[in-house]
């Protein structure tokens, strides 16, 4: 079973880098809120359709505004920052900074979740960090430019929605977590692509509706990784990303990738590898977060799959 896990979690990142690879084709002939509204209106039926399978009783009305308020505004500026950091950097160095989020969830966890992080852990997100130093590699020949610090930015406020999800997510509707963000990519979205707008032909919006199929498809794979195999062996799988970034990056859009992003990606990879090892091994630490974020937090045309792994593992409740 744990090697059945270990390869839908393989395919569904497969599947997820594929979607990267239409963001960025696409990225490079129209704006970042063009395809994002575009993505979120051929998404809605697709996740209408996961919550018509939700019979918990209720109305979508939050039970804690400021925090859904705080996520909505947070997974809005991720998503532009994934779009604009796959349209303009090449494939990897993208991957290289977003796999920084195990770091900043773990930091993220101290004073929104009262986690305890010891010294193990602590030196992870330091050797992490400078993994990203060594990505960004200042004063070398890199050109540093607005996706860059978009990556960042998806890193961060990616943590950041997982994190409130960790917090609020046993409190709140399934449904209030998932529409409001898609709600509001819609109407903000739609409101800044009126300043961006190029139309598109047939062929462009069938490659934005693949965006919203793939995400989609994903995250039901993703959701057959965790039912076959604890968090500990499908966590760790997101990293192949970075090998289908070298090899798409290479064949589609000639680009190679620098001993910079390698060394810095290996340091990033070895630290989030580090951090899901210390927290599958239990101990004081009740939290988990890293291990209990199952959704892929840069991709806004996914959707939050633990309330679907609920139904066959009682104690994921409490999963991001």
């Amino acid at each position: 079973m744990k090697l059945t896990g270990a390869f839908y979690a393989l395919a569904a990142f497969a599947i997820f880098s594929t979607h990267d690879v239409v963001i960025k084709f696409l990225g490079g002939h129209y704006a970042p809120f063009q395809i994002i509204f575009f993505s979120t209106l051929f998404s809605f039926p697709l996740v209408m359709f996961m919550l018509i399978r939700d019979r918990t009783e209720g109305h979508l009305r939050p039970v804690h505004p400021w925090w859904t308020l705080f996520r909505t505004v947070a997974a809005m500026v991720n998503t532009v920052s994934a779009f604009y950091a796959f349209s303009v950097l090449p494939l990897a160095q993208v991957y290289a900074l977003i796999f920084a989020t195990p770091l900043v969830i773990t930091i993220l966890s101290i004073p929104i979740l009262g986690e305890h992080v010891g010294f193990h852990r602590w030196a992870a997100v330091v050797a992490g960090l400078v993994g990203v130093v060594v990505v960004l590699r200042p004063g070398g020949d890199i050109d540093y430019s607005l996706g860059h610090l978009a990556a960042l930015s998806c890193a961060f406020f990616g943590a950041f929605t997982s994190i409130i999800v960790r917090k609020i997510g046993q409190e709140e509707r399934t449904a209030v977590l998932m529409l409001y963000p898609l709600t509001a990519n819609f109407a903000v979205m739609g409101t800044a692509m009126t300043f961006f707008y190029k139309p598109l032909p047939i062929l462009d919006l069938g490659g934005v509706a693949m965006i919203s199929l793939l995400g989609f498809t994903g995250g039901v794979v993703l959701i057959f990784a965790y039912r076959a195999s604890e968090a500990a062996i499908v966590a760790p799988m997101q990293y192949s990303q970075i090998i289908w970034a070298t090899i798409y990056g290479y064949l589609i859009f000639g680009e190679t990738v620098d001993r910079a992003t390698v060394l810095g990606a290996s340091i990033i990879i070895l630290s989030g590898l580090y951090i899901v090892f210390r927290e599958s091994r239990g101990g004081r630490s009740e939290n988990t977060p890293v291990l209990r974020t199952r959704s892929r937090a840069s991709s806004a045309m996914s959707f939050r799959i633990s309330p679907f792994l609920r139904r066959s593992k009682p104690r994921s409740a409490e999963e991001a």
